[in-house]
């Protein structure tokens, strides 16, 4: 069972690269964040033709999130959005089961310009899914947390090409890193560095300065394993193509494979 998670950066003006990887990789699952469109415009119809049953939680411009399972794989909605804070209006979370394992698509904030707002909103969504968390890695199914955390665990190559250029970014400051590693301390498992640690795996480039093709890239899409999803665990990877192609995200598809 192939997972995968994909930071579309618009699903209006990227569809036709959505569509040609679901028809190359044939992801079993696939989450997708910052689709920047209404719930309403979503392309629920090319979706669909594409083999695929979608839930999405779709916010005009911004954010937006989606979970698609292939064939249908009696994908069913299970949350919308993290609990704890009942006046946040972004769509960045949405929970669901499908082909037997629960996954999360995950879209947490930047922060940046940090210091300030955008940051402390950054640290409070993050404590707010560490709270939700700790009520799914106990479960006895398959659980996993994939998205777009715009968190760089470390600062060595395996995780980002330079870290001096981004010292004073929010992805790679001390509080982003001690709330991932709270995260994990509850017994997930970050299933590429599990599989290829210390070896430089990014999964987001910059558009600027010809970063693609220096490779000058970040690792800020991650997938988290719950135990039983651990344990089933058979591969991990990027694919790293689908970013050097016309119009692309900045983000590649990351994806795990599952016994």
């Amino acid at each position: 069972m192939k997972i995968a998670t994909f930071n579309v950066n618009g699903i209006t003006s990227r569809l036709p690269r959505l569509l040609e990887w679901l028809e190359e990789a044939k992801p079993d699952i696939a989450c997708l964040q910052e689709l920047k469109t209404s719930d309403e415009t979503f392309p629920r119809l090319e979706i669909e033709a594409a083999g695929y049953s979608a839930i999405w939680h779709g916010q005009k411009g911004f954010n937006g999130v989606a979970v698609l399972a292939r064939d249908g794989g009696g994908l069913a909605e299970r949350r919308r959005g993290l609990p704890g804070d009942p006046d946040d209006t972004h769509s960045r979370y949405l929970e669901a089961s499908a082909h037997g394992v629960i996954v999360a698509a995950i879209y947490l904030p930047n922060g940046n310009p940090q210091p300030g707002p955008k940051f402390a909103y950054k640290l409070a969504w993050f404590a707010r899914l560490i709270e939700h968390a700790a009520s799914l890695v106990a479960s006895s199914e398959p659980v996993l947390l994939i998205g777009d955390y715009n968190v760089v665990a470390t600062d060595g190559k395996g995780d980002i090409y330079n870290a001096a250029s981004w010292k004073k970014d929010a992805l790679l400051q001390p509080e982003s890193r001690e709330a991932y590693r709270r995260l994990l301390a509850q017994g997930w498992t970050d299933a590429i560095h599990a599989l290829h640690e210390g070896k430089p795996i990014y999964t987001f480039w910059d558009y600027f300065r010809d970063r693609f093709s220096r490779d000058a890239g970040l690792r800020i899409d991650h997938l988290l394993l719950n135990a039983p999803a651990r344990a089933r665990l058979r591969e991990a990877g990027v694919d790293r193509a689908v970013r050097g192609r016309e119009k692309p995200s900045d983000h590649a598809p990351t994806w795990v494979v599952l016994d």
